[in-house]
């Protein structure tokens, strides 16, 4: 059976090196574009810390060769490809599978 897939934005729409909330499914979904490729990563935009919607308007960063979002409140890092914070793992967010195709940055139907 194949995956049926929702158009959620445009890769245009995300300027590199930032990121951007999607009301998907009835979740803030926060999706980063890390650099000007056709990248895109896709995790829950809920900092577990401060119980806020804000993980979108985090800073990309690097460390140990791996991407993480910091948040802007408490600055706690969650790793852009399965969500786990590296200060707390017990504070993960959840990670969702995105794709890029023709343009279009897309998720999984449900």
């Amino acid at each position: 059976m194949m995956s049926k897939w929702q158009t959620i934005c445009t890769l245009e729409d995300i300027i590199p090196g930032t990121g951007v909330c999607a009301l998907v499914n009835g979740e803030q979904i926060a999706l980063f574009r890390p650099n000007k490729d056709e990248q895109v990563f896709a995790i829950h935009n809920m900092d577990p810390f401060a119980k806020s919607n804000v993980l979108s308007r985090g800073l990309i960063c690097e460390h140990q060769g791996e991407l993480w979002v910091a948040s802007p409140l408490k600055k706690q890092r969650f790793n852009l490809k399965d969500g786990r914070c590296l200060e707390d793992e017990r504070f993960s967010v959840k990670a969702f599978e995105v794709r890029i195709h023709q343009g279009m940055v897309e998720m999984p139907a449900v």
